[in-house]
This record gives structure tokens, sequence and C-alpha cells, in this order.
């Protein structure tokens, strides 16, 4: 499986963006997740959303970022309102299944850069 990000961009502080991410095959049985890694930090989660829909988020991001999936569509998205400059970041998603045979996917990231 092959994930493909987009959406990212500049933005002023306050914004919004949306980002999407597309696997090239079946993820409905994988969660799906958004990670960040701003220069000179390690990458970190911002959210995951579950085959059924149980989402999980940092606390950085609670009530500002949404995250959602479309499993027919095999795509997930991460909506990102409110944003702060400490919010700019090189976004990935992961596609990753648990149950055996354990697979986990890295798209390629998709820059945000918030400006103040």
């Amino acid at each position: 499986v092959q994930l493909q990000a987009s959406g990212g961009g500049l933005v002023q502080a306050g914004g919004s963006l949306r980002l999407s991410c597309v696997a090239s095959g079946s993820t409905s049985s994988f969660v799906m997740g958004w990670y960040r890694q701003a220069p000179g930090k390690q990458r970190e989660l911002v959210a995951t959303v579950s085959s059924g829909g149980t989402t999980n988020y940092a606390d950085s991001v609670k009530g500002r970022f949404t995250i959602s999936r479309d499993n027919a569509k095999n795509t997930v998205w991460l909506q990102m309102n409110s944003l702060k400059p400490e919010d700019t970041a090189v976004y990935y998603c992961r596609s990753r299944r648990y149950v055996t045979p354990q697979l986990d996917y890295w798209g390629q990231g998709t820059l945000v850069t918030v400006s103040s």
C-alpha cells in the first residue's frame, strides 16, 4: 500500500488547512493516523482513527483538529483549524494494521507552515 498525502501549504495563524491522504489499496482494517515532525524535533502523533471510527488526538491539537476517514475511498483527512505557528511541521500519514500480518505504511509527508 502506498500513501499519498497532500494539502499542506502556507497559512496565517488562525487559519485552516485540510490534509488528505489517499491509499493505493484497501485500508479498511487499518488504523489511520497523522503524525508531524517539526525542525529539530522528533516525529509525534497528531491524531489517529480506527477502522471503526474511534479517534485519538494529541493534547496540543484537541478541539482544533479533526481526523476522519472514508473506507470506501481509502482516504483519511485532517481538518486543521485555528492553526498556530507551533503547528508548523511536515505532516505524515500512516496506515497500520495490528492484527497478523502486522503492516505499517508511511506517506511521503506534506509541509504545513503557519506564519505569525
